[in-house]
């Protein structure tokens, strides 16, 4: 979170130039650039290489057709953005130059000096500029290194592991998803991605700030407020901070003397207006100042928001089939449900994310998720994704940037990791929404997808360097260890005993036993595959070779990064084509027909996985499904395409995760029961129909129901294992009238039929 002191700033974003080579050059100035006879193109910062490459006609669309495979021949080029700049300084400030988003691994110049260099695109960079800058013109060069090659300066010991495609990304931090993944497509990439500019901050300042709730009780929220100033404490002088909250009508004050630069302080807030999560309450935002004040003399100001809120998660290490395990969010001291998606990047050039952000914030709102669970393949997304989930109460599950391989565990790595975390977690702590810090994506589990039987509780960076960090700036948050995390209790017992999990299995039948029988009680992976529209596909994929799905465009945008080297994930396009064979039968012979007959499937699973969380007889707690957004032109999990038109999951899950939602539960004993499942409020009404779409006859219904718990059984009906049946499900609450409809039977089902029902009961 940004904490605005009202510093001026000298703006560097805008028009930049560039220059590239397979060799590296002396760029520690313009003048040594323009001296090496290489090419100058102009360029944009914020922004990527290959953005700048595409606008000087260098290369051509790399999301069209097979176009992403000429980027192989930029990876190990050194890249040099360069400008000139007018500055004047301002007395009593110090001048620092911020890269708030830089890739990656570069050397910073400065009117021929070299400032600093940097190793990490996760995290925000700066340096103080003491006597470097002169009044006038001045220039600065950003010389960016190929990761590909200093990934080669590391040693990579045997233990150390990662997928065929993904090796470089062991030591380079940058994110996982950029050397290649099942999602998105390699893009190495580089470049200045976000903000660049100098800063002019007064002498005297903050230069932390953090306010938390520490407990919820008797109508009080106890406080604690953290500060760092930077002030001469001469004698005599009464240094002190006044603090203040305000929130609609509530408001609240502190006062207090300093001692030190350094410290906190603890007080309670009287009648708080509590932060809530979507659907249990407002997300009530409080705008807070901190004055730095010297002999009753404002000296600094900062200001920022905050919620008050206390957000815990209560897990057990094992599950078992008699339900004894928990995986619980309490957020305000109640055991919440909560449903939402993973998050996955915006788009692959990660300079395009923030203005594609606020559009995928609002579907999930939308939607009525709860949680967005940021995944450790990705980086730490800018500041306005969490700005949004604030206001919106979405609960933000965040990954440290780690994913599916063994890291490093040297000193100097270590080290490192804990400078990032550090750094993520001084950014990120303020904001509401944060519920959880998770070390990593399926890292626990990789110890045995390659080859050890070695326990994953050894991993110094997430059972020692994480959790310290986390401890040390942020002791009021939860943390897992890794997601599924494989504790002690649970080490060696399987999948079957993790509480918390990711559902994958071998994708084939929704409702299989893997999917239906699980014991899981939290899902925070849980997918299916829905093909893009034709329109979509038309955008990225090649008149030729837009059907059949046989080829290699198709197989690049499903994703298969190396298709030549790593053919891992070369099976994704015909396992969405599987899954429609599996439904109805067969597989349409003509596009229009298979992406309508792939988005059913998806639609009818991701469907099935939420509402078997929130209505199965297991007391499940959550569900995390896989995923709202593509970041690139692919076939996918994804419920909106790139272009951000909706699959067809979007309206079902949107039925699906309505707070009040009535659907059946699966076969059990030769009936049907219908589930009432309420994530508000108790005592709500309910009058609800049934009726079979084939004989437009109403086989169940009531009125004026009362629900006084999470899960109310409201009926049942007879079923038959020989007939394939749709119900359409209506009801009416005291949110409004509700719509939904249950598939039934023994598969295939025929697609026709399937398609007339759709039309017929108000369900697309």
């Amino acid at each position: 979170m940004k904490f605005n002191q009202n510093f001026e700033k000298l703006d560097l974003q805008g028009k930049w130039q560039f220059a590239f080579s397979d060799k590296t050059i002396n760029a520690s100035s313009i003048k040594n650039i323009k001296k090496s006879g290489l090419s100058i193109f102009d360029a944009h910062i914020p922004g990527n290489f290959e953005l700048d490459l595409l606008s000087n006609n260098i290369i051509p669309d790399p999301y069209f057709g097979t176009n992403i495979k000429i980027l192989r021949e930029y990876e190990k080029m050194h890249i040099y953005y360069f400008r000139e700049f007018e500055f004047t300084s301002i007395p009593e400030t110090d001048s620092y130059i911020v890269f708030e988003g830089l890739d990656c691994i570069a050397d910073i110049f400065i009117n021929g000096k070299l400032v600093f260099s940097a190793d990490n695109m996760m995290i925000s960079h700066e340096f103080l500029l003491e006597s470097i800058l002169t009044t006038g013109t001045n220039e600065i060069v950003v010389a960016i290194k190929p990761p590909g090659i200093e990934a080669l300066k590391y040693e990579y010991p045997v233990f150390t592991s990662g997928f065929q495609a993904n090796y470089e990304s062991l030591y380079i931090r940058k994110p996982a998803h950029m050397f290649g993944w099942d999602i998105l497509p390699r893009i190495i990439s580089a470049g200045v991605f976000r903000p660049i500019y100098i800063e002019f901050r007064n002498k005297v300042r903050f230069t932390e700030a953090y306010l938390q709730t520490s407990s919820l009780s008797n109508d009080s929220a106890e406080s604690v407020f953290f500060y760092k100033c930077l002030f001469d404490k001469k004698p005599g002088d009464v240094w002190k901070i006044k603090l203040s909250g305000q929130c609609n009508d509530s408001e609240f004050s502190d006062e207090f003397i300093l001692s030190f630069q350094y410290g906190k302080n603890l007080f309670d807030i009287k009648s708080p207006r509590l932060w809530n999560t979507r659907g249990r309450g407002l997300a009530n935002i409080y705008s807070i100042k901190a004055d730095l004040i010297k002999n009753n003399e404002i000296q600094a100001s900062v200001n920022f928001t905050h919620g008050i809120r206390t957000i815990e998660l209560l897990r057990e290490g094992i599950n078992d089939i008699n339900d004894c395990g928990e995986f619980t969010f309490i957020v305000n001291g109640e055991k919440i449900f909560v449903k939402g998606t993973n998050w996955v990047p915006a788009d692959a050039l990660h300079s395009r994310d923030k203005e594609r952000i606020p559009s995928i914030l609002e579907m999930a709102a939308d939607l009525n998720c709860n949680i967005i669970r940021c995944w450790g393949g990705n980086l730490y997304e800018d500041d306005i994704f969490y700005d949004i989930c604030d206001r919106e109460g979405i609960l933000i599950w965040q990954d440290f940037a780690m994913a599916c391989a063994i890291y490093p565990q040297d000193t100097e790595f270590q080290s490192r990791l804990y400078k990032e975390a550090s750094s993520t977690i001084r950014r990120l702590r303020q904001h509401p929404c944060l519920a959880l810090w998770a070390g990593d994506n399926e890292c626990d589990q990789a110890y045995s997808w390659f080859g050890f039987d070695t326990d994953p509780n050894t991993n110094i960076l997430t059972r020692g360097i994480l959790p310290d960090a986390v401890r040390q700036h942020d002791p009021f948050r939860s943390y897992l260890p890794s997601s599924p995390y494989i504790d002690s209790t649970s080490y060696g017992k399987g999948d079957d005993y993790l509480p918390e999990n990711h559902l994958w299995g071998i994708r084939d039948y929704f409702k299989s036993d893997y999917y239906a029988k699980s014991t899981c009680l939290f899902a925070s992976e849980m997918g299916y595959h829905g093909c893009p529209s034709p329109k979509s596909i038309a955008k990225f994929i090649s008149e030729d070779n837009i059907w059949p799905y046989d080829n290699e465009e198709w197989l690049l945008h499903s994703t298969s990064p190396l298709p030549e080297i790593d053919k891992r994930y070369n099976f994704r396009v015909e396992l969405m084509a599987n899954q429609i064979k599996v439904l109805f039968g067969k597989i349409p012979d003509n596009l229009e027909d298979f992406s309508y007959a792939s988005q059913i499937s998806q639609g009818e699973a991701k469907k099935f996985f939420i509402e078997l969380f929130r209505c199965g007889k297991i007391k499940r707690t959550g569900i995390i499904w896989w995923n709202l957004m593509d970041g690139w032109p692919q076939f996918s999990d994804a419920i909106v395409d790139y272009y951000f038109n909706k699959k067809l999951a979007y309206d079902y899950i949107k039925r699906s995760q309505r707070d009040i939602l009535l659907t059946f539960r699966e076969p059990e004993d030769s009936r049907l029961n219908l589930i009432c499942s309420n994530l508000n409020a108790k005592g709500n009404l309910i009058s609800y129909s049934v009726t079979d779409a084939d004989t437009g006859k109403i086989i169940l219904q009531d009125s004026n129901v009362t629900i006084e718990t999470d899960r109310t059984t409201l009926g049942s009906i007879e079923y038959d294992e020989n007939r394939k049946a749709l119900y359409i499900i209506r009801w009416k609450d005291r949110i409004g009238k509700g719509i939904n409809h249950y598939l039934v039977g023994q598969i295939p089902f025929d697609f026709d039929w399937y398609r007339k029902h759709l039309k017929e009961n108000e369900l697309l």
